[in-house]
């Protein structure tokens, strides 16, 4: 209703800021603050406060698109759906299931990434399923799931960080990529607490740091162990702890104790009395934290970097006690939950293994179906990617852009390109969906009811607001009709709080258990931290609580009492260090990572939209250090070409001290010659599939006649 102002969540970051939404009689929606949301507290970031802009029927897709003649010309609902289902259904019956591809993305709800993975494996019968969140934070998860058993991107609320003692965050620039975050290491400092940045840039987040290390990229993981070798060294263990709590100490201990200081000095660029005010500010408060974020998680060795940073975690007892743990700051907005309730090509329901024979009973029972005919583990996003074309004819992707987001970018393109047949659901017309033989329009964030899982675990309702365009529909709208149109007449609603009915019972006894969580909850509790079984918080998921015992609360803290492993105990994991996929040469001597600014997100396809936020950051650049310039006779704004084993891009210099001499950075939200992610190294973590974004060898080359002040030439 018009003028009716609707609390709700932020459609880009996995803090999900509270918001308020008004509809406005002349058209539009105001963005206002919502004090009441903990996380936030009222405060927005530019892209937040600018989100309404992307409703906008001018910047927005609002008709079904077909290809006729090499171009993309507006169709019926009817038609654009009756076109994916016969291109889908020829081509199984003619390749086979495991023909049909689909990807998608952590930004879509709980609801449609769950209808989604169910749609792939029931109607396609496909187990050739993934999604971007596979390049997000898939090897924390796997680290956590291998120490913990358990992987929730951060196991206690972030309101507990100003309370700690130190924090140690590694590959994170939160003051760019979540700045509502900030005011809680801000807080933690003003508590007598110290904050330890590692970052091969000084940034924004860095600046605020009482010690910013900044090792070569790729090298988090001898970081770690050199700081694991003099906690040992320094006799700053947790004997009882790890006595009481942990198994596998021994195998961790010799691994660490084999990378001494000066050697790790060599290898990271970190001095050891560096490392040395590290371990001491870590460990002599009572409580600590490390928390990580895309930097030592998107590398080929991400899995064992995330590892190390755990077993530092472990071995001063700073894991399951209050105030103290490790912790992943998750990207994308539901990236948590996008990868609890079945996109992922591995995963099932509730964080249920697709391998496990009792979870696919479960989920198989309660979606009617025979489990014996649910498809086994896919490819991971890259794999599956790079497969297209060629094992998998066709792809239905919905909530992702990997023409910009993917690595090795052109030649993921190709492979689009080579597709028998690309449908797409997006809100824009991005540079994926342009490539599409038919693109359906779909409503966003503002426009439907949905839940969300930020990095907290923190289950949310983002609530209606608007309508949306007339000729827009939802996701789940698009997946009950192609299901119809393929022979599975039920079991799609279009209803989110139908589908989120059945997501509850899917996922109860699972790792990841919203059983006891509903909308009403949701609404008037701010939302519920999972797991939350149905019953009583004495009952486990599935039992039947005592008579007159109230809903289990949710669990903002995880691991007090013991972790969710066979034993109860964490779990050391051995590591070692090893080179990036792609070490610098005479060819290539430079190393380039890449992330992201204040004023886009992602793959910049709603962001760019924005005006307000195009402004602020227009587009891409090449950070490079002072001493790097020179010696290639650049200055700033020189057009420069970033080169690597894939590709070549095209960005003006940007020279700055704060970067390495021996690193380049480019952010990676923009296409075209400024793409990033032309560049970037696809070498995969074997453990998690995340592709090595943080890492390539490059060289650089100015191009071109260059202007100096005055218009003189260079």
């Amino acid at each position: 209703m018009e003028n009716t102002p609707v609390p709700t969540h932020c459609p880009y970051c996995a803090l999900q800021c509270g918001m308020t939404l008004t509809p406005l009689p002349q058209g539009g929606v105001e963005v206002t603050e919502r004090p009441d949301f903990p996380v936030n507290r009222g405060a927005l970031c530019g892209k937040g406060r600018t989100a309404a802009g992307v409703l906008s029927p001018a910047v927005r897709l609002t008709a079904p698109l077909v290809r006729r003649g090499g171009r993309l010309v507006e169709t019926g609902w009817p038609e654009a759906l009756d076109l994916v289902a016969e291109r889908l259904g020829a081509a199984r019956d003619r390749y086979g299931a495991d023909a049909l591809g689909v990807f998608g993305g952590g930004g879509l709800t709980n609801e449609k990434a769950y209808a989604l993975g169910k749609f792939a494996r029931v109607v396609l019968g496909t187990s050739q399923i993934d999604y971007n969140g596979r390049f997000c934070m898939s090897s924390a998860a796997a680290a956590g799931t291998r120490a913990f058993g358990l992987d929730r991107g951060l196991p206690f609320p972030l309101a507990d960080i100003p309370r700690t003692g130190c924090v140690i965050l590694v590959g994170s620039n939160l003051a760019e990529t979540m700045p509502p975050s900030l005011r809680f290491f801000t807080e933690l400092r003003d508590n007598g607490g110290t904050l330890i940045v590692v970052d091969p840039r000084r940034t924004r987040t860095a600046e605020q740091a009482d010690l910013h290390l900044a090792p070569r990229p790729g090298t988090d993981l001898a970081l770690a162990l050199g700081l694991l070798h003099l906690v040992v060294a320094e006799g700053r263990t947790d004997e009882e702890y790890i006595r009481e709590r942990t198994t596998g100490w021994t195998g961790a201990r010799a691994a660490a104790m084999a990378h001494w200081p000066e050697q790790v000095e060599r290898i990271t660029g970190v001095s050891v009395p560096e490392l040395r005010a590290a371990v001491r500010m870590f460990c002599e408060p009572e409580a600590a934290m490390v928390l990580t974020a895309r930097g030592p998680e998107q590398q080929s060795k991400g899995t064992d970097t995330v590892g190390a940073w755990i077993n530092l975690c472990l071995a001063t007892g700073r894991a399951g006690r209050p105030l103290s743990g490790y912790g992943c700051l998750t990207g994308q907005g539901n990236g948590q939950g996008g990868r609890e309730h079945g996109q992922k090509a591995d995963q099932l329901p509730g964080y249920r293994r697709l391998d496990d024979p009792a979870a696919r009973r479960h989920v198989a029972g309660v979606w009617g179906v025979d489990p014996d005919t649910l498809p086994g583990p896919g490819r991971s996003a890259y794999e599956l990617l790079d497969a297209l074309g060629t094992d998998v004819r066709t792809l239905l992707l919905m909530g992702s852009n990997p023409v910009v987001s993917a690595p090795r970018a052109a030649h993921v393109e190709e492979r689009l390109r080579s597709l028998d047949f690309l449908a797409v659901a997006d809100v824009v017309l991005s540079e994926t969906a342009e490539l599409a033989d038919v693109v359906l329009p779909v409503a966003q964030w503002a426009e439907e009811t949905g839940t969300t899982t930020s990095l907290e675990g923190r289950v949310l309702l983002r609530r209606r607001a608007v309508a949306p365009p007339p000729g827009v529909r939802t996701d789940l709208y698009v997946l009950r009709e192609l299901a119809a149109r393929l022979g599975v007449e039920k079991g799609f609603p279009a209803d989110p709080e139908e589908v989120f009915e059945e997501l509850r019972r899917a996922s109860a006894g699972g790792p990841a258990d919203y059983s006891g969580i509903t909308y009403r909850r949701l609404a008037e509790e701010n939302g519920v931290f999972w797991p939350c079984p149905a019953g009583s918080p004495a009952a486990g998921a599935g039992e039947t609580p005592r008579p007159g015992a109230g809903p289990h609360p949710g669990t903002p803290r995880l691991f007090l009492d013991r972790f969710p492993t066979a034993d109860g105990r964490a779990r050391f994991v051995p590591v070692v260090h090893r080179p990036t996929a792609e070490e610098p040469d005479e060819e290539y001597p430079l190393l380039l990572t890449t992330g992201r600014v204040v004023s886009q997100y992602q793959s910049g396809a709603q962001t760019r939209r924005v005006a307000e936020l195009n402004a602020a950051a227009p587009g891409p650049f090449v950070e490079l250090h002072p001493r790097l310039a020179a010696r290639l006779g650049a200055a700033d704004g020189d057009p420069l070409a970033v080169v690597s084993r894939r590709g070549r891009a095209v960005a003006p210099a940007r020279v700055t001290a704060t970067i390495r001499p021996d690193t380049v950075f480019m952010p990676f939200h923009w296409p075209g010659e400024g793409r990033a992610n032309t560049l970037t190294n696809p070498a995969l973590d074997p453990t998690s599939g995340m592709p090595e974004f943080k890492s390539c060898a490059v060289r650089v080359e100015v191009v071109g006649p260059r202007t100096r002040p005055g218009g003189a030439l260079a």
